[in-house]
């Protein structure tokens, strides 16, 4: 149901299964690791998504985000964005991995932690976070660099249906701006404004 990448390696398919809504990927050598995109194989049921839990030993769980059937994938910056704060649900169901390894190891495997939830649980879950945890920005406090961003990514969607460069003279048809907006919302429902942070 789950595939995860871990930029410059393999890609894993290796799930472990916990329980009926709890499922893990081990990352093996996790300091070396930057980012990751999990995604979806198979559509959730109605109304359910996954909360994407992030371990390292010693350290406790990080809430990264949320897949749905609407954002069935998802990439995260691990490096420089983990709190360290620990999340007591998640901790409870991939407990087993609280004695792993030991902190001060150099090459620690660190957990990734699927748990389906109804979409309301999650994002009430999300919305409990400092959005500086979610995305590396606090764009909630910054109402420039906001809006900067949703023209910045407006721009780019666009571009994709040129043939050159954009200018001011470069007609775009209302439809494409519909579809982006669609698009947009659907994203911003499905797991807040953290993707505006790729924009860079």
């Amino acid at each position: 149901m789950f595939g995860c990448l871990v930029a410059g390696r393999l890609l894993q398919t290796n799930l472990t299964q916990v329980d009926d809504t709890h499922a893990y990927f081990e990352l093996p050598n996790a300091s070396t690791i930057n980012h990751l995109c999990v995604f979806l194989t198979d559509p959730f049921p109605e109304g359910y998504g996954a909360a994407v839990h992030f371990f390292w030993p010693g350290k406790g769980f990080q809430l990264l985000g949320m897949l749905s059937n609407e954002k069935p994938s998802a990439i995260f910056r691990l490096r420089g964005t983990y709190s360290g704060e620990t999340f007591s649900a998640a901790q409870n169901r991939f407990s087993t991995f609280s004695t792993v390894q030991t902190p001060g190891q150099q090459d620690v495997t660190a957990i990734l932690g699927l748990s389906i939830e109804p979409l309301a649980q999650i994002q009430a879950q999300l919305q409990s976070l400092p959005s500086s945890v979610v995305s590396g920005l606090d764009l909630s406090r910054d109402p420039t660099k906001l809006a900067e961003r949703i023209v910045k990514h407006l721009f780019n969607f666009i571009s994709g249906f040129t043939s050159g460069p954009l200018s001011p003279d470069v007609a775009v048809p209302m439809g494409i701006i519909a579809k982006w907006y669609e698009m947009f919302l659907s994203k911003v429902r499905a797991g807040g404004i953290g993707f505006l942070e790729r924009e860079d």
